[in-house]
């Protein structure tokens, strides 16, 4: 069961802080899950928390350092020297060693690197740090377990024994050549069963899923989201084993990737989040509000050389709203699902079966909302027969405009190398409702005769 944390411990700890009580400190905190140590210090003043961080044992300050917000992190390891950074990344894999040091200044990334004990860690580690974070080198770890497809069952074992001391767990066991290219995985359901004079090369399974160190983060997250992985092996360019990359790793990825996109979808163009600065909350959605202000100056300008019509049919003005907002509706709809779609890798078939289908539908709302239209606007508000139809074909004809836009827009940002999330925004509901008033009274003075 999750832990909750309560107003009420918060205060109990800053008073045992305060009172400098270090024994009672760690008795409150000690058999607590990091994660949840890490949750409290985030709720507590910078020279409390650090206290918190200084009292702890570093094997469970090292995971703590990886649960910390961006900004609590950061200040604790500027409250630390080289060297006790150094004994915190000692305890930890290589992959989140070299994430925290990447955060570091230059002078005093270099530091801790030279105050590491362990140099096969340390070289790990300075070999990660030379991957792009969001590339599958920047993700993957170099603890992992290894045999070669020469050796028998026997050596196998002693082997990954051996190597399974510096793995915090064992998801697969991987089968190399003797230049260390990746050959294939191997059971341990098959180890156990077999002999152990077997040679390994007779008993591992040669298929195995891989990506290499430059494949992107978001790749990575759905080659082993598709084929439901909990580690994956990396390669180098020569087919070389390098690291594998675990599923913790892979699920901070969809969650960043999924956090930006519905930003990008609320029209903020910036990763912010509801505690940053004013200044950098402004700059991140100001963009986006400037767009929409001008899209709707737009669609002002467009009502305006309508004057007359509105005029002699006052009651059209009053739906201007509801044409608005069905076009911005249908059209973040439509695109939200293409956008879901290429982020899942199922959208099929060419360009031009896929605007017919969203053809097809958006045709059979609008027709059902029509009628819908046409009967309410009469019966509940008065409207006459010839208004009312005029506004249900407006908004047949907008709701079918929409659908496309919002379909052809994102598949094309897509194939263009942009993120298809920005088309759920701002951008599609401003254009739409540009779209849907210029249809909406080009129609009305067709079929209204003004």
């Amino acid at each position: 069961m999750e832990f909750k944390i309560s107003r009420e411990l918060i205060q109990e700890l800053e008073l045992l802080i305060q009172d400098n009580k270090e024994q009672d400190v760690l008795h409150l905190l000690q058999d607590m899950h990091y994660a949840d140590v890490a949750e409290i210090m985030e709720e507590l003043s910078d020279e409390h928390a650090i206290y918190v961080f200084n009292t702890l044992d570093s094997e469970k300050t090292a995971e703590i350092l990886l649960e910390l917000d961006d900004e609590t992190r950061v200040k604790i390891l500027k409250s630390l020297t080289a060297a006790e950074i150094a004994d915190e990344l000692d305890e930890l894999d290589t992959d989140d060693a070299a994430d925290i040091i990447a955060e570091l200044p230059q002078a005093k990334k270099e530091q801790v690197i030279s105050e590491l004990e362990d140099v096969e860690h340390a070289k790990d580690i300075v070999d990660l740090l030379r991957y792009d974070e969001d590339s599958a080198g920047g993700l993957m770890a170099k603890e992992l377990v290894k045999v070669n497809e020469n050796w028998n069952v026997l050596t196998c074992v002693k082997e990954m024994r051996a190597q399974a001391e510096n793995v915090t767990r064992v998801h697969s066991i991987y089968v190399v050549d003797d230049e260390n290219r990746l050959k294939g995985r191997l059971s341990l359901k098959d180890l156990l069963t077999t002999s152990t004079k077997t040679p390994i090369s007779e008993v591992y399974i040669p298929k195995v899923d891989y990506v290499k160190v430059d494949t992107e983060n978001v790749e990575v997250a759905r080659i082993m989201q598709k084929y439901d992985l909990e580690a994956i092996p990396v390669i180098d360019e020569l087919g070389r084993l390098v690291g594998r990359i675990t599923i913790d790793d892979i699920v901070d990825v969809i969650k960043e990737e999924a956090d930006k996109d519905y930003q990008l979808a609320a029209g903020i163009s910036q990763d912010v989040e509801a505690d940053d600065s004013i200044l950098e909350l402004t700059k991140a959605r100001l963009p986006w509000l400037v767009l929409a202000l001008l899209g709707s100056f737009i669609a002002v300008t467009i009502a305006s050389n309508f004057q007359e019509a509105i005029n002699k049919f006052p009651v059209i003005f009053f739906f201007t709203p509801l044409i608005a907002a069905m076009a911005g509706n249908v059209g973040v709809q439509s695109s939200a699902i293409i956008v879901q779609g290429l982020a899942n890798n199922t959208i099929s078939g060419s360009l031009f079966n896929r605007l017919i289908k969203e053809l097809s539908l958006s045709l059979l709302n609008g027709l059902i909302l029509a009628v819908i239209l046409i009967l309410g606007s009469h019966f509940i508000i008065g409207v006459d027969y010839e208004v009312g139809v005029t506004v249900a074909v407006s908004l047949v004809a907008v709701i079918i405009i929409a659908a496309l836009v919002g379909t052809f827009i994102p598949i094309m940002l897509n194939r263009f190398g942009i993120d298809p999330a920005l088309a759920t925004g701002p951008f599609i509901t401003t254009s739409n409702d540009i779209f849907g008033i210029l249809i909406y009274f080009t129609i009305a003075k067709v079929i209204l005769g003004f």
